[in-house]
């Protein structure tokens, strides 16, 4: 699955991957990037979907990481919402 173009992707390594999530965003589904702790990872995006609650701000997605931000943190990166 490509990337957006705003990611990129070392396919040599495995630093950052492409993972099924199900990400908590209380403000919505607005944001592009998620600090590691709201993010769930999934064996499969059948398995997010079936762990996603919409109710409670918990939604299915695809995406990118962990990866290293500037200060230090590990992000993950939307690539698409699957819910």
């Amino acid at each position: 699955m490509p990337l957006p173009p705003s990611l990129f992707s070392d396919t040599e390594t495995s630093v950052v991957s492409t993972v099924a999530a199900v990400i908590y965003s209380p403000a919505g589904k607005g944001r592009k990037r998620f600090p590691e702790g709201v993010v769930e990872v999934c064996a499969s995006e059948d398995e997010a979907r079936a762990h996603a609650d919409p109710a409670k701000h918990r939604h299915a997605a695809i995406a990118s990481g962990p990866s290293r931000s500037s200060e230090g943190f590990r992000l993950y990166y939307l690539v698409r919402w699957l819910d």
